[in-house]
């Protein structure tokens, strides 16, 4: 049986390092990471997260990722516990997200001789990291180090997975790949396989929709490449548990899920530069936005690819979001070319948006918009613009504007799927009536509403509601496991205002409360100050219907303002829409 060694919590924070061996002559080394709830915009995690690196030690000694700088003087003082840190000879880059490569500088420092293995892309991305000379062996596809003891490391390019600089490394001697962010999940737990499928599966599904989803072609031409390697044991993943209880079931999901995006009828290319200014968080926020519509956006980044490339996604999308790339330095010129290849591919049935990357030296958004306007394209949403670095509020905007390109893209669908139910069943399910309530809910800087009636009580004990949120609603992001909203009540005979102000089409970024009197819960989130009454939620967790959330949601405190009047009521006609 394994030897798991879990060293003891930090003091100023719920911070732990587990080692454990998970093949000959090969530990893990798990940063566990218990108390972390967001990562990145998309995620609001509900069990922390881990941070997985990896030790080989064949003839020679490899060291698969580090970890989170947070975890910088625990985990090398747990290094120098195993081994002099000096005997490492290669350090694996599996790609340089800084959850990862957090402490690649530190470990140089004190192995300056070890050899830094990655693909190009990466060493190039580490060069501007770490800011010293290091010894690199830069690897692609099928390569093949060879660390002695049967240890042979053979590489996989899967570039976008979800950096532009992932590989994948297999070793021959353990059949045990390792995957770094590929297949894995924010899962912070003592278990570090997956032994218990059925309380990882809704982490998996988030993590992959979230992070590999925008890149479902490359997902598939990864999996596509893992075909050709020896049989394949275990799979170490960078976040959560390692996999080997239910391999193939994992692995399958991700070819599932990959084709059904990729044979999607509606795709957007997202172009971007990894690297400068701050394009990678904002074209994910953007993609983000757009997949809630149940459309298709697939993340391009110019430095990975060619011309050719360009006019084939171009030919393929019903429409493009570029960032926009520099006017100078040694990335300016391959750009400019795919810019000028990218505007001449769109046409005029294409919907198009523009944002600022937030480098020194930016193309100009309203050079391009113009020339994109000239073609004829539809423009769904104006130009995104950065005055300050991102903030939660900027990358809500990003996500609002996604949504607003998909919507817009998905109007002919929607108006399909209206006319869809039959005439006798539609008026039937239009007589359930419901009340009429705003949603209002506030996550630092960002903040958002919605005009619900799809709202029940669901328990008792503890109190309890469920609403019913539609995939592509803005506020679906601000009602994840763990958020906290308010769900303000409207009055039968003082309703009309606030449901007019909350039924208006806001432009992505608008302020939604704008003239319209609140004051904070005690969560944060604003009441309305002409609401009947309001409830204070927390999201306890979630169900997925065909276009709706199901968000079950605790409550922690609620008021009525008037106890002589009623709830607004909603009566429809017709039931296949609001």
């Amino acid at each position: 049986m394994a030897t798991i060694t879990v060293e003891p919590r930090s003091a100023q924070a719920h911070l732990t390092l587990q080692t454990l061996p998970i093949g000959a002559d090969t530990l893990a080394i798990r940063s566990q990471d218990w108390d972390r709830d967001r990562f990145d915009i998309e995620f609001a995690l509900e069990n922390g997260t881990t941070y997985n690196s990896f030790l080989i030690r064949g003839e020679k000694v490899a060291l698969i990722d580090t970890s989170h700088e947070k975890f910088r003087q625990l985990y090398l003082d747990l290094l120098h516990g195993i081994l002099d840190p000096a005997e490492i000879d290669y350090l694996v880059v599996s790609h340089t997200e800084p959850d990862h490569s957090g402490l690649v500088k530190d470990l140089l420092e004190i192995a300056p001789h070890l050899t830094v293995v990655a693909s190009k892309v990466a060493v190039q991305f580490l060069e501007d990291l770490v800011h010293q000379p290091f010894e690199r062996l830069l690897v692609k596809n099928g390569d093949r180090l060879d660390l002695g003891k049967g240890h042979v490391l053979e590489f996989v390019s899967a570039p976008n997975l979800h950096w532009p600089d992932t590989i994948l490394t297999y070793d021959h001697g353990t059949q045990i790949l390792y995957t770094c962010d590929v297949f894995g999940m924010h899962y912070c737990d003592d278990f570090a396989w997956d032994e218990h499928p059925h309380l990882l599966q809704s982490d998996y599904k988030l993590y992959y929709d979230c992070l590999m989803g925008p890149n479902a072609r490359s997902v598939l031409s990864a999996l596509k490449r893992m075909e050709a390697l020896p049989p394949i044991a275990a799979i170490a993943t960078g976040h959560g548990p390692l996999l080997r209880h239910h391999l193939v079931d994992w692995v399958e999901q991700y070819r599932t899920w990959s084709l059904e995006q990729a044979k999607a009828e509606r795709m957007v290319a997202v172009f971007y530069l990894s690297g400068y200014g701050q394009a990678e968080a904002l074209a994910q926020a953007i993609a983000h936005g757009i997949q809630k519509t149940g459309v298709q956006a697939e993340l391009v980044d110019f430095r990975l690819v060619d011309a050719h490339e360009v006019r084939e996604l171009m030919n393929l999308a019903m429409g493009v979001v570029v960032g926009m790339p520099p006017q100078s330095g040694p990335d300016a010129a391959a750009t400019q070319v795919l810019l000028k290849t990218l505007l001449a591919a769109t046409h005029s049935k294409q919907s198009f948006g523009l944002f600022e990357s937030g480098g020194e030296d930016d193309e100009s958004v309203y050079l391009c918009r113009n020339t994109l306007q000239e073609i004829g394209a539809k423009e769904a949403f104006a130009p995104i613009l950065l005055k300050q670095p991102p903030s939660e509020a900027l990358l809500q905007l990003c996500e609002e504007a996604g949504t607003d390109l998909g919507q817009w893209l998905t109007r002919d669908r929607s108006i399909q799927q209206m006319k869809a139910l039959d005439a006798d069943l539609d008026r039937a399910l239009g007589r359930i009536s419901n009340g009429l309530y705003i949603i209002t809910a506030q996550k630092g800087q960002a903040h958002s509403a919605m005009l619900a009636s799809w709202v029940a009580q669901a328990s008792s004990e503890p109190p309890g509601i469920t609403i019913a949120v539609a995939k592509d609603r803005a506020i679906e992001s601000f009602l994840q496991v763990g958020d906290t909203f308010v769900l303000n009540v409207l009055q039968e005979d003082n309703y009309q205002t606030l449901m007019r102000h909350f039924l208006k089409r806001f432009p992505p970024g608008a302020d939604r409360f704008a003239g319209v009197k609140t004051y904070p819960a005690a969560n944060g989130s604003p009441i309305l100050a002409d609401a009947l009454a309001y409830l204070e939620c927390r999201v306890a967790s979630r169900m997925e219907t065909s276009d709706h959330w199901i968000v079950y949601s605790t409550l922690e405190a609620g008021r009525v303002s008037n106890l002589d009047a009623l709830t607004a009521i909603h009566h429809r006609k017709v039931g296949n829409h609001y």
